[in-house]
């Protein structure tokens, strides 16, 4: 795999100046760049990145919210072969700054708007630290500007990671799993058939870069020649309106997003037809990567360390699973604790084995070798394959909290609560609600004598985790359910508290459901 000659995202930035060159590439509020002034923007970018030390395999951190600057940089480090993470700035200082430091990152591109307090926080808490350049002041042009406008055109290896995203993590620290050139060239090509992505493309950039829900068809978008039209942040009527301006026919869009959009339409109506052509505001669907166009069959299944999805419903015949067949890019099997190949209907673990696999975690060679074995990447997620070989996602091996677009492991909230003096235990599950999908509830045991309420909890965990991981509903209770090894019983909360909503739950597949040992 190393000395295959594969298309880095330098190349195909290079090409598009080619064949491209008047094409728009990136949108960005007033910003509007062509293929040829992009290639030369991140020229100069790479090459002011390496006449202040950064190189092959050096990282770059990205603490910042959705800009056109993001995918400038990613293609910047490519040409030098550099890794470039984006942070999720939305996580706590605490989280954010175990995450730089472990990034050792040659240079930091952060944001001032809305998230510098925080920044400067995490800044405060490293010490010693990398370069520091603004982007969204003039100092990030200035730097750009000093690069030279010459493409060396460094020729690097497809197994090179060129990503590091950060994922969900059951132990509650930061994991970051890097992503190769090949993963990224090939993923685009998976996501560009999918979504039937080509130059007429115009990629709403609305969901939050730090997850490969959107970064996979930003890239996908920038693969094909598309355009790339970024906003800060979600705000449903600037959305509707930049809809409306620059005719976007892709987005990433979560259903509480589409609820809000709806009543902004009803308003004032604009005209989002190039994104929902012909349908009614109560026939609007939330759009992802995993909508196919054509057969308007929804659904799929991935991990970041899979350089996301990789089984979907869109395509093809209609699967029995709502979650699809696997791409033709990877190899999938079922498989019991033993390693032994699942049958059909008998529920494992999902592992895969091919180029979009994460070739390792960033400085963590226990997990490496915790989920890379045999040459199976291990998931962690519990999964079926139907009678027509569509695969059917179960659950995580350990219970996580979907709420909107973010994952939510319990054991994570769990361990901050503890730390609360009037808290005697807990335990962390996850409610349906129509809005969000599901919400976090806290079960709390009070220590004696101690009183518990949900505003003080709310508060306690806001200062210590993610805000929108903090629980919005509390239930006082006498004793947590355990089972008889002292662990958790999750599905006995999940009945004392009306839990339920998991992802990968599921009407009608509880029979072939079975519990893990």
């Amino acid at each position: 795999m190393t000395d295959l000659p594969v298309l880095t995202l330098g190349d195909v930035v290079r090409e598009h100046r080619r064949s491209r060159p008047k094409l728009t590439a990136v949108v960005d509020g007033d910003v509007r760049f062509d293929y040829r002034e992009l290639d030369e923007r991140t020229t100069r970018l790479a090459n002011a990145l390496a006449a202040h030390g950064v190189g092959h395999k050096d990282r770059v951190v990205w603490f910042g919210q959705n800009s056109f600057r993001l995918l400038e940089l990613i293609i910047a480090g490519a040409k030098i072969g550099a890794i470039t993470v984006p942070l999720n700035w939305r996580e706590h200082p605490d989280t954010l700054t175990t995450a730089v430091r472990e990034a050792s990152p040659a240079l930091v591109v952060w944001q001032h708007e809305e998230i510098g307090d925080r920044v400067a926080q995490v800044r405060a808490d490293l010490g010693e630290e990398p370069l520091w350049l603004q982007h969204d002041a003039p100092e990030y042009e200035e730097f750009l500007s000093s690069g030279s406008a010459t493409d060396d055109e460094i020729a690097f290896s497809g197994a090179d990671p060129v990503l590091a995203i950060y994922t969900a993590s059951p132990e509650g620290g930061p994991n970051a799993a890097l992503l190769s050139h090949l993963a990224v060239f090939i993923e685009c090509l998976a996501i560009g058939r999918v979504n039937e992505i080509s130059d007429l493309t115009v990629f709403l950039n609305s969901g939050p870069l730090f997850h490969l829900g959107t970064l996979v068809s930003t890239l996908s978008t920038f693969h094909h020649g598309g355009t790339n039209v970024f906003v800060r942040r979600v705000e449903p009527e600037l959305l509707c309106r930049v809809i409306e301006a620059e005719r976007c026919n892709r987005a990433f869009l979560t259903p509480p997003t589409v609820d809000a959009m709806r009543k902004v339409v009803a308003a004032r109506p604009y005209d989002l037809s190039s994104l929902w052509p012909g349908l009614d505001p109560d026939d609007w669907h939330s759009v992802t990567p995993s909508l196919n166009p054509t057969t308007g069959r929804s659904g799929a299944y991935g991990q970041s360390e899979v350089m996301g999805p990789v089984t979907f419903a869109g395509l093809g015949r209609a699967p029995i699973s709502p979650f699809g067949r696997p791409l033709p890019t990877i190899a999938l099997r079922v498989v019991d604790p033993s390693g032994r190949e699942c049958g059909v209907g008998e529920v494992g673990e999902l592992v895969f084995r091919g180029p979009t696999v994460t070739v390792g975690f960033l400085n963590r060679p226990d997990l490496d070798k915790a989920r890379q074995i045999d040459g199976w990447h291990h998931t962690g997620d519990l999964g079926l394959r139907e009678e027509d070989g569509s695969i059917r996602f179960v659950a995580p091996m350990g219970r996580l909290i979907k709420s909107a677009s973010e994952n939510i492991h319990p054991a994570e909230v769990e361990h901050c609560l503890k730390q609360h003096d009037a808290v005697a235990d807990v335990c962390v599950i996850g409610v349906p609600d129509p809005h969000w999908g599901q919400v976090v509830k806290a079960l709390v045991v009070p220590k004696p004598g101690a009183t518990v309420d949900l505003d003080a909890l709310a508060e306690f965990a806001r200062e210590r985790i993610a805000s929108y991981k903090k629980p919005r509903l509390l239930q006082i209770v006498d004793t947590i359910p355990r089972l008889p090894d002292g662990q958790l019983d999750r599905a006995a909360a999940d009945e004392l508290g009306g839990g339920g909503g998991y992802p990968g739950e599921h009407s009608g597949s509880a029979s072939r459901v079975v519990k893990r040992a």
